[in-house]
């Protein structure tokens, strides 16, 4: 008997149908197709989307699904990967599930606007802390050193003037 993958492929050419033709009227990837088509199931990470896909393929193609599902469990049993049923045992789960899970209740004119009102807040803050780390800086220590030779530290008494000027005593 032929395999799962030969029977689709088969049954693709006999109806002359592209692989983009087959995703089309069965809305699944063409990754996936080529994958089935080739008989590599890595792709799937469980047993039920690929049976889940050959049953779409086989209805697609008019081959009996009950058929080649026998025949697609006959050879996930023989892949390691795919023999035995998967865990279901659940995962340790973490915050980040948990608040997925939270996210996932809400309705979306709820959540917009709380995720809207969050970023516009973190703008605000953001701005502001850069805004006040900007005013304590010297606006001319970028200038070049025959510019701006900074505040001459003299007891208060001398301001300091451009090059070539007159030192002039300040009385305060």
């Amino acid at each position: 008997m032929p395999s799962v993958a030969e029977q689709l492929r088969a049954g693709r050419e006999a109806r002359n149908w592209s692989i983009h033709q087959v995703a089309d009227a069965t809305m699944i990837k063409t990754e996936h197709i080529r994958s089935l088509e080739g008989g590599d199931y890595r792709p799937f990470s469980a047993p039920v989307y690929i049976r889940g896909h050959v049953k779409a393929l086989a209805r697609a193609l008019h081959i009996d699904p009950n058929a080649i599902l026998g025949q697609l469990d006959r050879e996930l049993a023989q892949t390691e990967e795919f023999s035995a049923p998967p865990s279901l045992t659940p995962r340790r789960k973490g915050a980040l599930d948990w608040v997925m899970l939270q996210i996932s209740k809400m309705h979306l004119q709820v959540l917009a606007p709380f995720v809207i009102l969050v970023a516009l807040l973190g703008g605000i803050i953001w701005g502001y802390t850069i805004w006040r780390q900007n005013q304590s800086k010297d606006p001319l220590k970028d200038l070049g050193p025959g510019i701006y030779q900074g505040q001459l530290q003299v007891g208060g008494q001398y301001v300091p003037l451009p090059a070539g000027a007159t030192n002039q005593t300040v009385n305060p």
